[in-house]
């Protein structure tokens, strides 16, 4: 395996920030990281590059282990952080040279040549650095996590800040690294996830709560569909308790009306019942002489599987 986490924790204090996550990533697989902010992501792919120590567990990446010999296992990791530390004073050819060198790379010009072509960096290549934009920077570290033809590619939010067409250029670019690499990376765009991974692994508060392919995921929820109502009017969520069966509605979610900025008008409803589920909403609000205003259902997508395995705002 390119990537083996096992039993693998990090403590801040009394908060636990990993809690004893366990995966494995084969060579030329691009696999998603997601979970809510907060939850561990970032924390997990610092201690797999070896910048934060783990407090319990073992990490090996390209069968180096990154707890004995972390400067082995780096130079066979590109890591774009979160926050991309960049020196805004340099150019970009003079940054990426920089780079070159503390990786004692001896074909240096052709690598900057190549990693700049292939980040579409070239008509900006002979900026300052803190001349960019949020997107050209990103390029720039993403650069820099490439430039020495590493094994693994950890990438944190690798396309923050970019614009739709530069999004579809870095998925391009990811999906053709990812043929001969390994590639871990964290997005809050489900759906770049969804168009580049066929795996996601998904945390929450540090517990990792999914790991698998999209369609299993999809199948273990046995075809649940999401049913999301809206009411004219302020609704006690338990009114919406009875829809709760086995059969019916298995999870409900209160929701905020964006539409009308309305809390405690709306809510969705998890179910494999759909209609069922809408007819017994629309025999809830005569009885209740409730307005609906919005009833519709939408098959389980990667957004509505996140929300159930890392949401604890429903009622059960």
């Amino acid at each position: 395996m390119s990537i083996l986490v096992t039993n693998l924790s990090k403590m801040y204090g009394p908060q636990i920030a990993v809690n004893a996550i366990s995966f494995s990533i084969a060579k030329g697989e691009i696999v998603g990281f997601l979970g809510p902010n907060g939850a561990g992501k970032s924390t997990t792919m610092k201690m797999i590059t070896g910048y934060v120590g783990a407090d319990a567990g073992s990490i090996s990446v390209a069968g180096e282990k990154v707890s004995t010999d972390s400067l082995s296992a780096k130079k066979k990791i590109g890591y774009l952080p979160e926050a991309n530390p960049l020196y805004y004073d340099m150019y970009v050819r003079e940054y990426l040279a920089f780079i070159a060198t503390v990786h004692e790379l001896e074909n240096s010009k052709q690598a900057i040549e190549q990693v700049i072509q292939s980040t579409g960096l070239t008509i900006e290549a002979n900026k300052k650095i803190g001349q960019l934009s949020k997107g050209y920077k990103q390029r720039v570290g993403l650069a820099a996590a490439l430039i020495h033809d590493p094994e693994v590619l950890i990438l944190d939010e690798p396309t923050a800040g970019l614009d739709p067409n530069q999004l579809a250029e870095i998925r391009a670019l990811i999906q053709q690294l990812g043929k001969n690499k390994t590639i871990l990376f964290s997005s809050h765009i489900l759906q770049e996830v969804q168009a580049i991974c066929d795996r996601v692994i998904i945390i929450d508060k540090g517990n990792l709560v999914a790991d698998d392919t999209l369609s299993n995921l999809q199948k273990s929820t046995n075809g649940n569909t999401l049913v999301t109502v809206a009411f004219k009017e302020i609704v006690d969520p338990s009114l919406l308790n009875e829809l709760i069966t086995e059969n019916q509605a298995a999870k409900i979610r209160p929701t905020t009306d964006h539409s009308r900025g309305l809390e405690g008008s709306s809510f969705q409803l998890t179910t494999s019942q759909p209609d069922m589920v809408k007819t017994q909403l629309l025999e809830l609000s005569l009885k209740n002489k409730l307005n609906i205003v919005s009833l519709q259902s939408e098959t389980n997508s990667l957004e509505n599987i996140f929300r159930n395995l890392t949401s604890n705002t429903h009622t059960k």
